[in-house]
């Protein structure tokens, strides 16, 4: 009788919980709609890497607000790698892509085995190859002493459209007044380096 009883006063602790938390649930004010993404900050991530970094470091100017910046990361022991992410307005993911490792090692391995299909798209008088893959699709610019790849889930037109935003702006060393890598104005993907041109273009 005993362990009846301690049973049914069990069931009865759990039905007055679950009473509480809808109450809770109902009267404290929540928003369903609200979007769970919150953009990261990169500023101080992008100066560091220009910093140190042997080549210009790029990131985009003058994209929408509907595009959000997602992660960011430089590497100086993975052949100075930088990584910048953002979510499309269609919320497809891209990311910018540099380093100064080998190439197709490099672009095989951030695009997830893609595949260089021949190809080029033209973006600010330069062409950038395009690869594709079953994961990600991408567009790869080689230059002296780096490879930037814009690489995602995104379509080749978005994809084309960050490359096309792509700049490096220019940072002092404190105390020198020198210039790593950069030009005195800013300087954009099709503007620093010499890319290797090749092919035809494709259409973008």
């Amino acid at each position: 009788m005993r362990g009846k009883q301690t049973v049914r006063g069990m069931f009865q602790s759990m039905a007055v919980i679950c009473a509480a938390a809808a109450v809770i649930y109902l009267f404290v004010p929540h928003d369903d709609e609200a979007d769970p993404i919150k953009p990261v900050d990169y500023g101080v991530e992008l100066v560091t890497a220009q910093r140190a970094a042997p080549y210009p470091v790029l990131a985009p100017k003058g994209l929408g607000e509907e595009w959000r910046p997602t992660s960011v990361s430089y590497s100086r022991r993975d052949d100075d790698a930088w990584h910048l992410g953002y979510l499309t307005p269609e919320r497809e993911y891209v990311a910018v892509e540099q380093s100064t490792g080998p190439a197709v090692r490099y672009v095989v391995q951030v695009t997830h085995d893609a595949r260089d299909t021949g190809k080029v798209q033209r973006i600010a008088g330069r062409a950038w190859e395009r690869w594709e893959g079953e994961k990600y699709d991408a567009l790869v610019l080689r230059q002296e002493g780096v490879t930037t790849v814009v690489t995602g889930t995104a379509s080749f037109e978005r994809l084309g459209e960050m490359a096309a935003a792509l700049k490096s702006e220019q940072v002092r060393e404190p105390g020198t007044g020198e210039q790593p890598g950069t030009a005195g104005k800013p300087e954009t993907a099709a503007d620093s380096g010499t890319a290797a041109e090749a092919g035809t273009a494709g259409k973008g």
